[in-house]
């Protein structure tokens, strides 16, 4: 039964792959359809690829069941089809399309509605774990017995069972904003990325990278943020982005001495932040375009995204410098950290290999035409589908990277295997969005929390941090950002925060939620790659991403490190400059304290201090009435790295 599973999926993914890039750059069917039809081929290849569990993988009547399933999954979703399309106007029942009958179904429509929910519910549960779909059952109690809960969860009259089906499922719901979000954009840049992994272009980053760092400190580490970062703004995701790049970069980093822990933490720390890189970003980057107000144009997010990114990569590649410097003497065959040598003791560079040219034609040519298409004004689904054909043409003059007919249908399978997990998971929140819409909760949550915190934004932000960063352990980074974007994003906006850096502050977070304790999903994917303790690896991953919990503060509160002022316009060059400057070096400062290290191991007392200096770059206002703080801390840094570098050297010349 197994055997025939496996070759269905293929036809399944490429239909999939084929039928986004014609719904979506060229629309015949309603909306509704659309999505019913993207939604009906993701959950088939999730019945087909995850089994009910693994330890009943090869158990024939498991199989069977997910067979039935998959013909369900035909039926209820088809079934949205023939009542929306008009073209079967004579199956309509009662001679209305599904739209106009709200209020008035038929009970068939409950039938279809509430087994659709059922079957997205386990699909979900194969696809990413039981988080969500036990999240998206609270929801559904919450408003069939809303009448019931106490004062403080929000109690509201009740839902009849057929109006939760209706308002979660047949009208909205499932067929809503997330589900959108992933068939018009997120999709196509997966397909985009599996490309881009058939040409060998992915495979050049590491390349570049090793080229770049040659046997600097701690080379291998940094070829694992740089990418990592370049990996993860293809992929979006940071378990895929952590298992793709780590199978490369964790041996290596272990090799020339650094411990398995700090090895995968790197990794982990460095795929997570990829999702925040432009020009692809993650899955959230594309749900901003439906979720801001007043609203903003993927030119301007990638704006926005430019300044943090770096700032976050500069940081890991900081961390990962002072810490190679300070473990330069273990024992190993290495003249120094990322710097291995052969058996007679004669450096050898790690980076020898010839950079393949055509594989970086085709990478660049693809980021360069991407990023060309939009300047012309190209929407991002048309931006990328140009792209995809560029790349296409491009790998043909080179035996290389040409990709031929096969690994064309073996990318859009690949494809379909890293993007339907999002298809269910992004089908699951609909479910909870619907019941959010239904309920009223959306707009009661804000009212609570905005009294608690109207008089002190910094403690606004800690609790929406905290909420954010519980929520994006059990959840995919999008599409925690999209729940609490649509449940307390309200509040940053209440207490006057720029909307698109209010967006960006809980993306953000959901991001870094990869790499938070206990659940750290990224660092538990790098922890088995270098065969390491999953907890170390993870509070070591959470200790390189610091960076990345502070970053999100300092442009809430400065808004032109997003590239805006104070509005929510184009600042002035001059702005950016001085809030950018006291926050790079913060960064510095930051990176340094966090790896103990700056010329020489750092005291107890100079890391400290060197902690209490970050948030003051970071967060007090760069105006003139604070100047002088910011100057004190500065002078006050400068001195312990001053007073380091000499004994450093001092210490160099009487060991010489």
């Amino acid at each position: 039964m197994k055997q025939i599973k496996q070759p269905l999926i293929l036809p399944v993914a490429v239909l999939l792959s084929v039928f986004i890039l014609a719904e979506v750059n060229y629309p015949l069917l309603k909306p509704q359809s659309a999505l019913a039809l993207f939604a009906m081929l993701g959950l088939i290849v999730v019945f087909l690829k995850y089994p009910l569990h693994p330890r009943f993988a090869e158990n024939r009547f498991c199989q069977i069941l997910d067979f039935v399933l998959v013909g369900s999954v035909i039926i209820c979703f088809g079934y949205v089809v023939f009542q929306t399309e008009p073209i079967f106007k004579q199956f309509w029942l009662n001679g209305t399309f599904l739209g106009n009958r709200a209020g008035v179904e038929h009970p068939l429509d409950y039938f279809i509605g509430g087994f659709g929910l059922i079957l997205i519910l386990e699909a979900t549960r194969r696809a990413i774990g039981v988080t969500l779909p036990l999240l998206a059952v609270a929801f559904l109690l919450y408003a069939s017995f809303g009448q019931f809960m106490p004062g403080w969860l929000f109690p509201h009259r009740g839902q009849s069972l057929q109006r939760i089906i209706s308002q979660t499922f047949l009208h909205g719901g499932v067929f809503g904003v997330a589900l959108r979000v992933m068939f018009t954009y997120v999709f196509l840049f997966v397909l985009f990325g599996a490309f881009l992994e058939r040409t060998g272009a992915t495979s050049y980053i590491l390349n570049l990278a090793r080229q770049i760092f040659g046997t600097s400190a701690g080379s291998p580490a940094k070829v694992a943020v740089i990418g990592s970062g370049m990996m993860g703004s293809l992929s979006g995701s940071a378990v895929a982005n952590t298992a793709t790049t780590g199978t490369f970069t964790i041996p290596l980093m272990r090799s020339v001495g650094f411990k398995p822990t700090i090895a995968g933490g790197i990794e982990a720390a460095a795929s997570s932040g990829g999702a925040l890189v432009p020009p692809i970003m993650g899955a959230a980057a594309y749900m901003m375009l439906e979720i801001v107000e007043p609203s903003v144009t993927y030119l301007e997010i990638i704006k926005a995204a430019l300044l943090p990114a770096i700032l976050y990569y500069t940081a890991l590649l900081l961390i990962v410098h002072f810490y190679a410097k300070r473990i330069s003497n273990v024992p190993s065959n290495q003249t120094e950290a990322g710097e291995v040598t052969k058996e007679n003791g004669e450096p050898e560079n790690p980076s020898v290999k010839k950079l393949p040219r055509m594989q970086g034609v085709v990478f660049f040519g693809a980021f360069v035409t991407l990023i060309l298409f939009l300047l012309m004004g190209s929407t991002p689904f048309r931006a990328v589908s140009w792209s995809l054909l560029v790349v296409l043409v491009i790998s043909l003059f080179h035996p290389q990277t040409r990709v031929g007919i096969s690994g064309i249908l073996k990318s859009m399978e690949n494809a379909a295997h890293s993007g339907v997990s999002l298809v269910a998971a992004a089908s699951c929140v609909g479910i909870i969005l619907g019941v959010v819409t239904l309920t009223g909760v959306g707009s009661k949550l804000p009212g609570v929390l905005l009294p608690l915190a109207e008089t002190n934004l910094i403690f606004a932000l800690f609790l929406l941090m905290i909420s954010t960063i519980i929520l994006g352990m059990g959840l995919p980074s999008s599409v925690c950002y999209l729940l609490m974007a649509i449940l307390v994003g309200q509040v940053l906006l209440d207490l006057g925060v720029v909307p698109l850096a209010a967006h960006f502050f809980i993306f953000y977070f959901g991001m870094m939620s990869m790499v938070t304790p206990p659940v750290a999903l990224a660092a538990y994917t790098a922890a088995a790659i270098a065969d390491a303790n999953i907890m170390q690896t993870a509070f070591a991953a959470f200790r390189f991403a610091l960076v990345g919990f502070a970053l999100p503060y300092a442009f809430v509160l400065r808004p032109e490190l997003l590239l805006l002022n104070a509005e929510g316009g184009t600042p002035e060059i001059w702005t950016v400059l001085i809030n950018l400057l006291p926050t790079l070096a913060g960064t510095v400062i930051f990176a340094s304290s966090i790896a103990g290290y700056a010329f020489r191991k750092l005291l107890l007392w100079e890391r400290c201090l060197m902690f209490i200096a970050v948030p003051i770059l970071f967060f007090i206002p760069t105006e003139m009435n604070f100047m002088w703080l910011h100057g004190i801390t500065l002078l006050a840094s400068v001195s312990i790295f001053y007073y380091n570098w000499r004994k450093g050297k001092l210490n160099h010349e009487n060991y010489t």
